[in-house]
């Protein structure tokens, strides 16, 4: 866990393993979600952190619709009024009557629809993501891929898409039976290293 605390600001990270389970689990030890066998995680105190994890099933067992979903992620009251939270909604392609859709009949698309606008919410300057493309069509795949390109803040993410792992990151960390691997260069670049070959047959082994 000492790699977290060497994020540096503008750091994109992609972060895979042959271990999915590993990749979820590091990324809720990061959100303070889960606790770490040792180490610590300790984040700089200008930094706001917004999570998107897995698995979201549990943000929407609530039967309310979804303006008063995402009320529940702000206290601000000029936030909180109904026609902000409608817009903001609309951004996400929620818009008119589809604002008062009830949370626990959503799609999987829509769903992390409302968790991006969640995030949006949150305005966090460090972003951890994992597999947010899941459930998303390709027009919104591409829209994620260029937010995340112009994102301003850092961020962490895992994503079995390619493209968006070699457009968006600058650095790659992998995570090993026998510890990480972490290097300064494009998705495509880690691939295509023989020394990180190499490596990855100890790491591995």
């Amino acid at each position: 866990m000492k790699y977290a605390k060497k994020l540096r600001k503008g750091d994109k990270v992609g972060v895979f393993s042959r271990n999915s389970k590993a990749i979820s689990q590091f990324f809720e030890i990061l959100s303070g979600k889960a606790k770490p066998d040792t180490g610590e995680v300790n984040w700089g105190i200008t930094t706001t952190q917004a999570y998107l994890p897995l698995d979201n099933t549990d943000f929407f067992k609530e039967d309310i619709n979804l303006v008063d979903w995402l009320r529940q992620y702000t206290e601000s009251d000029e936030e909180r009024h109904e026609e902000f939270m409608r817009g903001f909604l609309g951004k996400m392609l929620f818009s008119g009557d589809e604002a008062l859709k009830k949370s626990s009949v959503l799609s999987g698309g829509e769903k992390m629809r409302c968790m991006f606008s969640r995030m949006m919410l949150q305005k966090a300057n460090i972003l951890l993501l994992d597999e947010p493309t899941n459930h998303l069509d390709l027009e919104s795949i591409t829209t994620l891929n260029n937010s995340l390109t112009n994102f301003k803040g850092s961020l962490l993410l895992s994503s079995h898409d390619h493209e968006m792992l070699e457009t968006v990151c600058n650095r790659i960390i992998e995570l090993t039976p026998k510890g990480i691997i972490d290097r300064q260069m494009t998705y495509d670049e880690y691939l295509a290293d023989k020394k990180i070959k190499e490596l990855q047959q100890q790491m591995y082994s």
